[in-house]
């Protein structure tokens, strides 16, 4: 077993029994516990442990390691950090709560994504506390039409059982279900009739997730239809496909495209990367001079390629890595190349630093584009 096969291994046991120890101490001792639900207990602890072991692995491959690892260091460094918090509370609400990144590509996926995204919140911050015990509902012994809140084995408040509360409390994962179901519905509604989408998509990234959640929450619903009006007909067929649905889902979780929800709060680590980069000294070309990136991101680029295994050292005149020279020079550079190749000879070198190649025909039509890729832009 390869050496970060094993340790990824080891993370996945550790988390694991983690969470399994927390269901036992939280729901104290099992005595909350409810044992119908034992099946997804199982399911969300082969989830936990499978997402930690590709989490692991993810973590290890050597760019990811050290935008892992840079972004925490440059996140927390005293001259930066004032900022970098005040940022990481406007992109964790623009990013993640409001998906203010998908809004401003197309509204409809937008609406599709923010409803499928609160809704599976809500269903996972109901369903699991149920599952592992920490959360339970008993009524009073004095007044069986109210109803008290375990939290953790500990009794809290108190709420009728017509209130407002009761019905949030006990149709929550209805509501989330109505929710999940909406974005199911207009995804799919990309998936079919939007042509660039159609070109690239596949069952098993595509559309075997929308199939499980909608599987998810439409027999969920099929429940509470089933016992509020229809005198429970059917009821423990849809209790057993709801079941195997969650399960199918919950082992899903690590290996298809629902892993990029676990992915993703990683990207604020290099947003502030690039942050910090850009108000650090930035890299000279070593052909013309002229700054063309942050000092920071091709030493750390130049790292990774020799860890990877790639070697693109540049011999004699002070250039040392081919990543130290401007987009500008390299493709001056291959034109010059191709054309020593066309008309022969031996390639002179000319003395550092020239002139910044410049282009007689600037491109046109390049489209809107972010303020990085304005930066990154050469014409």
């Amino acid at each position: 077993m390869k050496r970060e096969t094993a340790k990824a291994f080891g993370w996945a046991a550790l988390i694991t029994g983690i969470l399994a120890v927390l269901i036992v101490v939280g729901s104290r001792n099992l005595t909350h516990f409810d044992a119908a639900l034992v099946a997804y207990t199982f399911a969300t602890l082969f989830a936990v442990g499978g997402i930690t072991y590709r989490y692991a692995l993810w973590l290890q491959r050597p760019p990811t390691a050290l935008f892992w690892r840079r972004g925490w260091q440059v996140f927390v460094r005293p001259r930066h950090i004032a900022r970098n918090l005040v940022t990481w509370v406007k992109r964790v609400t623009g990013e993640f709560a409001l998906n203010n990144f998908i809004y401003s590509r197309n509204r409809t996926r937008w609406a599709a994504h923010w409803v499928l995204m609160w809704g599976c919140v809500l269903a996972v911050a109901i369903t699991f506390p149920l599952v592992y015990g920490w959360l339970s509902f008993a009524s009073t012994p004095d007044n069986l039409d109210r109803y008290r809140v375990v939290v953790f084995g500990f009794p809290t408040v108190t709420f009728p059982a017509d209130s407002i509360l009761a019905f949030l409390a006990f149709h929550g994962l209805d509501i989330s279900a109505v929710l999940v179901i909406a974005g199911v519905m207009l995804a799919m509604r990309r998936r079919m009739r939007d042509e660039a989408a159609s070109a690239l998509q596949t069952f098993t990234e595509d559309f075997m997730p929308l199939i499980l959640l909608f599987a998810v929450s439409l027999s969920g619903l099929m429940l509470t239809v089933s016992y509020t009006w229809m005198l429970a007909l059917g009821y423990d067929f849809i209790k057993i496909f709801h079941a195997t649905a969650v399960i199918l889902t919950l082992a899903w979780l690590p290996f298809g495209k629902f892993f990029h929800i676990f992915q993703r709060p990683a990207q604020l680590g290099v947003e502030f990367y690039k942050d910090v980069a850009q108000r650090e000294e930035p890299a000279h070309c070593r052909r013309c001079g002229h700054a063309f990136a942050s000092r920071m991101h091709i030493g750390d680029l130049v790292q990774t390629e020799r860890e990877l295994g790639y070697r693109y050292e540049v011999s004699g005149d002070g250039v040392e890595h081919y990543q130290w020279i401007c987009p500008r020079c390299r493709r001056a550079m291959v034109a010059l190349a191709q054309d020593r190749l066309k008309v022969g000879g031996a390639a002179v070198p000319a003395p550092l630093p020239v002139p910044m190649p410049a282009y007689a025909n600037p491109s046109l039509g390049q489209g809107p584009l972010s303020l990085e890729d304005q930066n990154n832009y050469h014409p």
